[in-house]
Formats: C-alpha cells, sequence, structure tokens
C-alpha cells in the first residue's frame, strides 16, 4: 500500500512539473530529483536536472529537455527533412536541405528502379522531396526515400521557420500540427530542417494553415499553446 501511494505522489508530482515550461539559460536549475533523466539540452549535476543550453525546458513524464529557440538547423540520423533538388549527378541528386553542406541521394535509396537515363523524369532540378537522413558523414549527408511518407511533394508551397521551432509546431505526439491539419482542411510535412510543404484545395486554405503554423513558431515559450491555438481559429 505505501508503495502505491509513493507512486501515485510521484506520478502526481510529474504530472503537475510536465505542466511547466520556461525559458532557462544554460546551467540554470530545471527539477531536483534522481528519477528525472536528463535529455537533448539537459544535463545531471547532482540531484539536479540543469539547462545545458538557451531554450525552453520541456518536461514530459520523467524526460527533462531543452528546446533550443535560436540557431541553425543541425541534421540527425533518422531526421526527416524537406529539399529541393539543386543538380542531377549520374548516380543521384544533390539536394539543398538548409545545413552546412548539401545532402546527396543516391539512386539506389529511390523506391523503384530509376533508368540512369531517365533520372531526371523522376527528380528534377527545383522539385521538392521529403526524404530521411540515413548517413551522416564528416559533413557529407546522405539521404534516403525509402519509408512512408517520403518523395517528391507534387503541388501546394514551400517556407520555412526556424529549425528550432519544429518541435512546438509538431506538438506532443503530432497533437499541433494534427490541429493545424483538421482546422484548415490540408496536408502539411514539416522536415526538422524548419522547411515546411502545404498543400490544400484552395489557396485560403494553405494561407490559413501557414499562418496557425507561424503564429505557434511565433509564440513557442507559451505555454496553453493548444488552447490559444483553438481560441485563434475560433476567431
Amino acid at each position: 500500500m505505501e508503495n502505491e501511494i509513493n507512486e501515485a505522489h510521484q506520478e502526481s508530482k510529474e504530472d503537475s512539473v510536465s505542466k511547466k515550461r520556461k525559458i532557462v539559460v544554460p546551467g540554470e536549475f530545471i527539477v531536483k530529483g534522481e528519477d528525472f533523466l536528463p535529455g537533448d539540452g539537459a544535463k545531471r549535476e547532482g540531484d539536479n536536472v540543469i539547462a545545458d543550453r538557451y531554450g525552453l525546458a520541456e518536461i514530459a513524464g520523467r524526460m527533462i529537455k531543452v528546446i533550443p529557440l535560436s540557431g541553425a538547423y543541425v541534421p540527425r540520423r533518422g531526421n526527416v527533412v524537406l529539399g529541393r533538388i539543386i543538380d542531377v549527378l549520374f548516380n543521384g541528386w544533390l539536394v539543398d536541405v538548409d545545413s552546412a553542406g548539401n545532402a546527396f541521394l543516391p539512386i539506389d535509396e529511390s523506391p523503384r528502379f530509376i533508368n540512369r537515363n531517365e533520372m531526371d523524369q523522376f527528380l528534377a532540378i527545383g522539385d521538392v522531396l521529403a526524404a530521411k537522413i540515413w548517413s551522416i558523414k564528416g559533413r557529407g549527408i546522405d539521404l534516403t526515400l525509402k519509408g512512408r511518407g517520403l518523395g517528391k511533394l507534387d503541388g501546394g508551397f514551400v517556407f520555412r521557420i526556424n529549425p528550432s521551432r519544429v518541435p512546438r509546431v509538431i506538438g506532443r505526439e503530432g497533437s499541433m500540427i494534427t490541429l493545424i491539419k483538421e482546422k484548415t482542411g490540408t496536408n502539411i510535412t514539416v522536415g526538422q530542417n524548419g522547411w515546411i510543404w502545404i498543400k490544400g484545395d484552395n489557396l485560403d486554405n494553405e494561407i490559413k494553415a501557414r499562418n496557425a503554423i507561424e503564429f505557434v513558431a511565433d509564440k513557442v515559450h507559451v505555454d496553453g499553446l493548444t488552447d490559444k491555438m483553438e481560441q485563434w481559429f475560433s476567431n
């Protein structure tokens, strides 16, 4: 019984803490307790978890992370990014993904067989695509189209936000971006590099979706943002 009470107390404690977000600077105290686990942008110092960078401290259950509020995109293996074809080579495509160096999409990483003489019919210069980073070597990034939701993005338009705002725009378990999709009736693909693709039935819905995303990106440090987003759509 005592263990159950302690567990319930700990869960209640975590739930109450997880609702709080605050802007922190490197070295600033976030939470105390050995049960909490430091994630990206956080580290342990004794019994405390402190910030390791400037950003928005977020607590999800036992996991503590600090979401950067500014900064360039840092590629990571497994990230889904959006990019634009800037050159067609003999063995693949060169892709601009807004990182320090261009990315490379090998022809072998396309989801189907591509004739080398017809590569520009599959992806041509100027085409926009969603791809996944499968390898990072030095300054080189290799991409793949083998995966669900990856490939050329036809129609619609692309715009950019600061990559550090992407987690907030997506929301926990995709809650925020799902809300925006449902309220605007649009298809939206968000790249971890800050590129966002929107396609709807009409331009008005597409613009509304873009405005909603920019509203979220501008208020990344605000608590209760989902409720504010609901109010934004009702106005």
